[in-house]
């Protein structure tokens, strides 16, 4: 099965012959006057086609029905109730469980379509005519938390579009190395690598497809990393049998440029501005600059999606291999990324087929920017705000809701039993517009009513507590297994607490398939005792929290 991403605005005559289409979710509302929109004109050339989301607000506006704002939004996990029976819903069972990102939805469907499944504050959750093969639904089948999302999207295009099962990411392997000849020609590459899976896996196909002598890489110690990641990597990198592999130290640069810089998206900026300028020097004194070199990069799918990489896309966070230097090297053809139509769980199944080894392919994700998004910052000192909800933190994180982004203060709830709190969870976010997370207080060193936000800037006494909490979490994950067991794990150090004890740590496990959606992960409860009690003796530490926030309406990192 073959498919591609066009834009909305692409001609009904341009999609002639598409058993399909699909028109997806995005952060606008069909009534304003930039949104996005379609050739109304798919809806009668015969092909079948499926909205989601806004994709179904957009479809209903098109063809008759009514779009109005809802009461409150939807951000996560909600229950479906089937209403009547649908060759696309198949049979669902009542409650199934689905995931939403919207506020605005289908108040009435247009002439000719049944609503076919509802939520509680959703009265048009599915929506079709079948005479025509049409269907909409607001909820996202695509994402791993809807329970039995890919059998309904199986179904729309095995059963409705008539397509036929023949894909397989291996098998892709072939096309990747050929695809990687066409763009390096003669040219040689060279890679910045993380040790992570994407650069990895990157890297080991151009070893495999161009060989040794022409594939360098440079692994760049930002002094941002995590306990004892230089040296995985070393381990890593010699284990591949690459002779052209060395690490930059470039600790002292970053950590300079960085300074006393507060806002995330200008340390994402900033750091992805200092990897292309190191890079350059690299490259010169290595003497890579001439025509012979390119660079490659291992650049999937969601980092060109979340940094707004089409045309409707919204800005969720800046990623750094998508900066404006990266930008103009690819205006130049100078670089190569295998893996950009890829998404994570593919990646790592392209991995196995070459051989790498588990150990490598089932790490955790972690960002470009490192500890750096993990340490958040204040310019200045908040007092917590009480609410009948919970306390108001004044520190910032980033959120996607309705697929737009946000930048909202986080509320703090309290219970006896942490894990207990993922239902009010998602109700706080549904309800409040003010907040876009939710965390759970574990332990602390004092009242919440005595804790307050303190002014506090990037530096080395707070990346060096962050990493010490960090080297905790992932000691006592991978002895219990929870590390197996889980997508990915962030730790994230804020300025809460005390002049004593300015800081406090929040856990952030979720699991997910591609990092497009992610729900937040349960602990047992032995292991979040013994994991808190440890954190908590750090110096400098003064609570431990947990983040109840699924994405969305949180991103997974903080920043």
């Amino acid at each position: 099965m073959y498919a591609e991403v066009r834009p909305s605005e692409t001609p009904a005559a341009g999609l002639a012959g598409r058993r399909g289409i699909i028109i997806s979710g995005g952060p606008a509302s069909v009534y304003e006057p930039s949104s996005p929109t379609v050739d109304a004109s798919i809806f009668a050339s015969g092909a079948a086609v499926l909205g989601i989301c806004y994709g179904q607000q957009l479809m209903a506006h098109l063809l008759g029905g009514e779009v109005r704002k809802g009461v409150k939004g939807e951000y996560g996990l909600a229950q479906l109730e089937p209403l009547a029976a649908s060759p696309l819903l198949g049979d669902l069972p009542a409650g199934n469980q689905i995931w939403m990102s919207h506020r605005d939805l289908v108040g009435a469907p247009p002439p000719g379509f049944r609503v076919v499944a509802r939520t509680e504050t959703c009265p048009v959750a599915a929506m079709e005519d079948n005479a025509r093969r049409l269907h909409g639904v607001q909820f996202h089948p695509e994402v791993v938390h809807t329970r039995h999302g890919m059998e309904v999207l199986a179904r729309f295009l095995f059963d409705i579009c008539g397509c036929r099962k023949d894909w397989n990411p291996k098998l892709r392997i072939p096309l990747l190395e050929q695809s990687i000849r066409d763009v390096a020609g003669e040219r040689n590459v060279f890679f910045f690598v993380s040790g992570g899976v994407d650069s990895t896996v990157a890297y080991t196909l151009c070893l495999r497809t161009l060989g040794a002598g022409r594939v360098r890489g440079v692994y760049v110690d930002t002094g941002l990393m995590r306990e004892g990641e230089t040296d995985f990597v070393r381990g890593v990198f010699a284990a591949l049998g690459s002779s052209g592999f060395s690490v930059e130290d470039a600790s002292e640069r970053f950590l300079g440029a960085l300074g006393t810089t507060i806002d995330p998206e200008r340390k994402r900026h900033i750091i992805g501005e200092m990897f292309v300028e190191v890079q350059e020097e690299i490259l010169q004194r290595g003497h890579y600059l001439d025509a012979q070199w390119i660079l490659g990069q291992g650049t999937i799918y969601p980092d060109t999606i979340e940094s707004g990489g089409t045309a409707k896309a919204d800005v969720i966070k800046t990623h750094h291999n998508r900066v404006a230097g990266i930008q103009r090297l690819m205006a130049e053809n100078r670089i190569v990324e295998p893996l950009s139509s890829f998404y994570k769980d593919e990646v790592r199944e392209v991995g196995r087929e070459l051989g790498l080894p588990e150990e490598l392919l089932e790490r955790h994700p972690f960002p470009g920017p490192a500890l750096a998004i993990r340490c958040l910052c204040s310019e200045a000192g908040y007092p917590l705000e009480r609410t009948a909800e919970g306390w108001i933190v004044p520190v910032h994180s980033v959120g996607v809701q309705g697929d737009s982004r946000s930048y909202r203060p986080v509320i703090a709830i309290e219970g006896s039993q942490p894990m207990a709190l993922y239902a009010t969870a998602t109700e706080l976010i549904n309800r409040l517009t003010r907040v876009n997370r939710v965390m759970a207080a574990v332990r602390s060193a004092v009242a919440l009513d005595r804790m307050r936000v303190t002014a506090s800037v990037l530096s080395r006494k707070r990346l060096e507590r962050l990493r010490r909490a960090d080297a905790v979490v992932r000691r006592l994950s991978h002895e219990s297994g929870f590390d197996r067991r889980i997508w990915q794990f962030p730790v994230v150090l804020i300025p809460l607490g005390t002049s004593e004890r300015p800081d406090s740590v929040v856990l952030r496990p979720v699991d997910s398939v591609d990092g497009m959606t992610a729900q937040s992960a349960p602990m047992e409860a032995g292991l979040l005792e013994a994991m808190a009690r440890e954190l908590a003796a750090l110096d400098g530490v003064c609570g431990v929290f947990y983040d109840l926030t699924h994405k969305p309406p949180g991103t997974i990192e903080w920043e």
